[in-house]
């Protein structure tokens, strides 16, 4: 009798979900699938023998990719985490300089909704106000994560006009400002040349 036998590679999903696929360019479904592999007899996977980890199929070109794709954001997750870290950004800047000026909530409210969000309102303001400052960090530093250097700086920027909606800065709201700035990922020195630059540009 004729034993035909081998080692077979058998792939079971252990979890589904959205990312970002490499090769696809997009956000795409995925599988995470476990790898293991078996003693084979006739080509019938028969024996479970060593583990192989984990890899990420995309279920539309059905590439394989290492589990640490799903750390690359998607874009519905970077699109939401902006208009949230502005938001977060607008509240801690308000906070140490005049949170009930006309012209700086106004700007705020300005500011916010042209990153995505176009209910923000006074109300929200007033909601934003009162959250205890290290969940608005949270919020400025995952939209830091998810920018660009370039787009840092705008948004730097943004967070100084609305400091400055109200008149010179202050100590604290450049002390708020360079929070911001850290939070985003941004350098002392970086954070102080964007900080002037907006401020002389408004002169």
């Amino acid at each position: 009798m004729l034993l035909v036998f081998g080692l077979t590679v058998v792939f079971r999903t252990v979890g589904e979900g959205t990312f970002h696929c490499p090769q696809c360019g997009g956000d795409r479904a995925y599988r995470r699938r476990a790898a293991r592999r078996w003693f084979s007899p006739f080509f019938v996977p028969l024996v479970p023998l060593w583990r192989l980890g984990h890899a990420v199929e995309c279920r539309t070109c059905r590439g394989r990719f290492p589990v640490s794709a799903l750390r690359a954001p998607t874009a519905q997750q970077m699109a939401a985490a902006l208009p949230a870290g502005m938001r977060a950004a607008a509240a801690l800047v308000l906070r140490s300089g005049a949170p009930e000026d006309e012209a700086a909530r106004a700007r705020a409210v300005e500011t916010v909704t042209r990153y995505g969000e176009p209910d923000y309102d006074d109300d929200a303001v007033d909601a934003d106000l009162v959250v205890a400052p290290v969940f608005l960090g949270q919020e400025v530093e995952q939209a830091g994560a998810h920018l660009a250097v370039e787009a840092k700086e705008w948004f730097l920027a943004d967070a100084v006009r609305i400091a400055l909606a109200d008149g010179p800065l202050d100590e604290g709201e450049r002390q708020a400002l360079h929070a911001v700035a850290e939070l985003l990922g941004m350098s002392r020195a970086y954070a102080l040349g964007v900080i002037v630059t907006t401020e002389g540009a408004s002169r």
